[in-house]
């Protein structure tokens, strides 16, 4: 972590420079007149819906998954029902639904709404005016800056552009003080689509792309993860990251090179978190992505082999129909541990389209007190000690709600001939004298998954009650048949599951999901005493009769 004084110097400097943003005695000098013309240089990959349009003219909007009808109101006038659909909403993504308007009054909508939000919201307020929401709002609003202005009287079409130059500028101020590095490197994404519409200079432009590269040289890792290990942020950076690339390709065959080997990467990292379900694992805050978007960033890229192997500390297994995505637990520096959690040893688990094995996932909005409670390791399929993390979430001090790695760092390795994973975590072995070491394993084509969870002396006496869970998918019926568990899954699949050298028991358990919402549902819980037996073992195996 940055020495204190450092830490201080730079807190002070952010809100000097929050100060200049918000005040309107300083503001007006750097607003810009209301009459900058902005190239239509950044195209719009993702998908388009008229439909979407429409329904938001009625005042139904669908965010982020998730429908909210306004009543006629403006939905910058509602409060707050989900921060994923606020963002969305925040960060204008949905102007993409107008692109394809066919008359004067859709396009006039998509224009009142956003002279709604500068009369409600354009001037600064810390929520609002987040770094990467402001970046994403100024992205978007350049990728459709004609359907704002094209027909908007004099008037509006300089309220518009004006308010685009305080955000704009306000970017520019307020970067180089951000704690947080997702915040510096959006910022600088955004200030490079700004060069690329305004039709800068090749020098300023490169400049920009080399503050782009440099960020991303910092925070991308060797296998293509952000040091985040969220697959929320990978996705977001990708979408932007894809609209640069392109709009440079335009623009000169001097960047020819620039950012597609880097995205490439990138892709194939998203890939080797994701399931056969269409999503991406339920790690580290990720929760429920839209899936049009993640298939129309896919799209850009060739398709990847897929394969069993490691990423970013993750493991995935691939055989058949099933893919398994593991947690080692591995956590990155503090500025990339804001949001992550405690999931050593987790799994997901999919056959087909079908998701066996889950995690909680995030904790809802309207539950910020549960927060925390999502981010332990018993909200994860995955083995815990006294109930404890292999990590450690300190309430309050300097790394307050950052994950903080207890004991050495886990190991994870893959064995694709076998179809094998093996994960060990150290984060019991000082607490409680065990380190824990789980093995996966793909058989028959993928229609089974075996477990093998071994505590390891690691010194001492192993002492602690480990609980082994195992987090069902939403509308899995649970029912015993003998020394087996049947597990009918929503289409009607039924897979069986057994276990050796534990005691079972099944409860209830939740999942969030933005599809869903807030649901419950049920897991599977293995109880063994540290010491009583070093293994527990456990198969969940398709039922093809």
């Amino acid at each position: 972590m940055a020495n204190p004084i450092a830490f201080l110097a730079r807190r002070s400097a952010k809100r000097l420079a929050d100060f200049a943003v918000s005040n309107p005695l300083i503001r007006w000098v750097w607003t810009g007149p209301g009459n900058e013309d902005y190239a239509n240089a950044l195209s719009e990959f993702r998908p388009t819906d008229r439909e979407s349009a429409l329904e938001m003219m009625q005042g139904r909007y669908l965010l982020a998954s998730k429908l909210v009808d306004t009543n006629g109101v403006s939905p910058f006038a509602v409060e707050m029902v989900h921060d994923d659909w606020f963002d969305d909403l925040q960060a204008f993504a949905w102007l993409r639904h107008f692109r394809d308007a066919r008359n004067d009054e859709e396009r006039g909508f998509a224009r009142s709404l956003t002279l709604d939000w500068i009369d409600r919201d354009g001037r600064y307020e810390r929520t609002v005016w987040g770094l990467s929401l402001t970046a994403q709002r100024v992205l978007n609003w350049l990728r459709h800056f004609g359907i704002l202005v094209e027909g908007a009287n004099a008037e509006d079409a300089a309220v518009i552009a004006r308010s685009l130059g305080t955000q704009i500028q306000s970017l520019k101020l307020r970067a180089p003080f951000a704690e947080d590095p997702v915040d510096r490197l959006m910022a600088a994404m955004a200030l490079l689509g700004v060069s690329i519409c305004n039709q800068d200079r090749d020098a300023e432009i490169s400049a920009r792309l080399r503050a782009v590269t440099s960020l991303l040289d910092k925070q991308i890792d060797e296998d293509g993860l952000h040091r985040s290990r969220s697959a929320k942020v990978q996705l977001m950076l990708m979408v932007e990251l894809t609209t640069l690339r392109q709009a440079l390709l335009r623009q000169s065959d001097t960047y020819r090179n620039e950012l597609s080997e880097l995205l490439d990467a990138m892709h194939v990292a998203l890939d080797a978190i994701s399931l056969g379900t269409g999503e991406a694992a339920y790690f580290n805050g990720t929760g429920q992505m839209a899936h049009d978007i993640i298939v129309s960033v896919q799209a850009q890229n060739p398709a990847r082999a897929r394969t069993t192997g490691t990423a970013g500390g993750y493991g995935r297994l691939i055989w058949g129909r099933s893919i398994v995505v593991a947690d080692s637990g591995l956590v990155p520096a503090p500025d990339f541990a804001r949001h992550m959690h405690a999931s050593a040893l987790a799994f997901e688990f999919s056959h087909g389209r079908d998701l066996v094995v889950c995690n909680c996932g995030p904790a809802p909005a309207d539950m910020e007190q549960s927060e925390l409670l999502f981010r332990q390791g018993i909200a994860h399929s995955a083995p815990t000690i006294n109930a404890l993390s292999a990590a450690s979430i300190p309430a309050r001090g300097p790394l307050r709600n950052r994950v903080v790695q207890l004991g050495r760092e886990p190991e994870i390795s893959a064995d694709d001939a076998d179809h094998s994973l093996v994960i060990r975590t150290h984060g019991y072995a000082d607490r409680f004298g065990i380190v824990l070491e789980r093995r996966l394993t793909l058989l028959a084509e993928g229609n089974s998954l075996v477990g093998q969870d071994r505590m390891l002396k690691a010194r001492g006496r192993m002492s602690g009650a480990c609980a082994i869970r195992f987090h069902l998918a939403h509308q899995t019926q649970v029912s015993q048949a003998g020394d087996m568990l049947k597990l009918r899954l929503n289409s009607g699949a039924v897979w069986n599951f057994l276990w050796d050298g534990a005691d079972m028991r099944v409860e209830d358990s939740v999942r969030q999901s933005a599809y869903f919402g807030f649901h419950r549902t049920r897991q599977i819980v293995l109880d063994v005493l540290a010491g009583d037996v070093q293994e527990v073992s456990w198969i969940f195996t398709l039922d093809e009769g």
